[in-house]
């Protein structure tokens, strides 16, 4: 049993559908889970399922594999999903795994086998298959010395059947995945949600003198109790100077009364994500300053937020964002209209100040898959995250939510999510 509802299977077939329709003739896709990844001595991390996998079979579980042969003569062999076939020794020591009957279940998968007859299945739809499609994880931010478990079958796949065409299959789960089902906007709805409320906590919990793990453990705990999986990504609780380091995860300073704090977090729910940037401070009340510079950035993100829609891309975005942030460092005092006119066009000015980009794509991964190349369409999700971060003033403040692209208006997923300077201290001070 998950912590999630349940998945309704059609979302899952709807998808694998989805896939086969950009297929060639004739063809064989096939998709691993991730492998289990050692951590010390006999331990392993805990298991996270591959995102295509899971997008196009709702499985979370170790050794499965998906097998897709859209025009097998065999109707059965048409869609296949391997699994570990347990014993009662593997469930005393490790807990249930999926029998066949939970996988069609869960994933409207019927032909369910087990994964040490994969071979030779396999082998024997090759001897008519034409094609095979291989999946490998060609997200444009990954690199890894570690072959994962999709790269080392792409190996012994090409040198056992060298003859057939290979495709790539990753393309093809990108385009699908950009593009939001409405099953995936209400799971990402429900994870913000319980961000919602982690916020909520975090603004009622905190104080001077406080650690940020202890900061920490309270957006833990009202995670584990709204059945979020856990944190979409490595929370970010950075107080004073931590607040320079665009990823600082180590938790561990003491919060001083008169500093701000950057939080960084997102809820996990059924594998979907979400992201929210609040910058508050640990007192309850910002200073003249820290106003100043929170309400540049909440300008910024308003005016930037207004840019997410059909037709544009992230590279085109981050491009106007640049020059809006500019605008408020302007306006902040941090340098003059004129030291603009002369600044050298391959160090702008404003990079001291905002050295991120502004938005990334979010969905089954919290940065999902997609290139700021990616040309945006009604259905995608993406963040809006502008920030001014000025080391001689230990400030650093970002603001982030998360919206959904439209053929209209962008939509705000996080409205209503504290964000304003009054609101916010209407509720510290409380």
């Amino acid at each position: 049993m998950s912590r999630y509802n349940s998945i309704d299977p059609v979302f899952f077939i709807k998808n694998r559908a989805k896939l086969i329709k950009h297929l060639k003739p004739n063809s064989i896709a096939i998709v691993n889970s991730n492998d289990q990844f050692p951590k010390s001595g006999d331990q392993n991390f805990h298991f996270k399922q591959n995102a295509d996998l899971f997008y196009l079979t709702g499985l979370e579980q170790e050794k499965t594999i998906l097998l897709l042969y859209p025009d097998s003569k065999v109707e059965k062999n048409r869609e296949i999903v391997f699994i570990l076939e347990s014993n009662e020794s593997l469930e005393i020591w490790e807990g249930h795994k999926f029998t066949k009957e939970e996988v069609t279940a869960i994933s409207g998968v019927k032909n369910v086998m087990y994964i040490n007859q994969f071979e030779t299945v396999l082998h024997e739809m090759l001897a008519a298959a034409d094609n095979i499609y291989l999946n490998a994880n060609e997200h444009p931010r990954y690199t890894t010395e570690v072959p994962y478990r999709d790269l080392r079958f792409s190996s012994q796949m090409h040198e056992k059947y060298p003859n057939h065409f290979y495709h790539r299959l990753a393309p093809i789960i990108t385009s699908l995945r950009l593009i939001k089902e409405k099953e995936e906007i209400d799971l990402i709805k429900k994870a913000i949600d319980i961000t919602a409320k982690g916020f909520i906590r975090v603004m009622s919990s905190i104080h001077p003198e406080m650690y940020e793990f202890e900061l920490q453990a309270e957006i833990d705990h009202e995670f584990t109790i709204n059945r979020a999986s856990g944190h979409a990504y490595n929370p970010i609780v950075a107080s004073g100077k931590n607040a320079l380091c665009l990823h600082y995860e180590t938790n561990n300073e003491v919060m001083k009364d008169g500093d701000l704090v950057l939080l960084d977090f997102g809820a996990e729910y059924a594998n979907y994500a979400s992201d929210l940037s609040r910058t508050i401070p640990v007192n309850g009340k910002f200073t003249t300053r820290q106003k100043e510079v929170y309400q540049a950035v909440l300008d910024a993100f308003y005016e930037a937020r207004n840019l997410l829609r059909p037709g544009t891309t992230i590279d085109e975005i981050n491009a106007k964002v640049n020059k809006i942030i500019e605008k408020q460092c302007i306006k902040l005092g941090l340098f003059t209209e004129d030291e603009v006119k002369n600044q050298k066009a391959d160090k702008p000015l404003y990079f001291k100040y905002f050295m991120h980009g502004n938005s990334h794509f979010m969905g089954l991964d919290v940065h999902d898959c997609g290139t700021k190349q990616t040309v945006l369409q009604a259905g995608m999700v993406l963040t809006c995250e502008p920030g001014i971060y000025i080391a001689e003033e230990n400030i650093g403040v970002r603001i982030e939510n998360d919206i959904l692209i439209t053929d209209n208006e962008p939509v705000d997923l996080m409205e209503g999510i504290p964000i304003r300077i009054e609101e916010i201290e209407k509720l510290m001070l409380k």
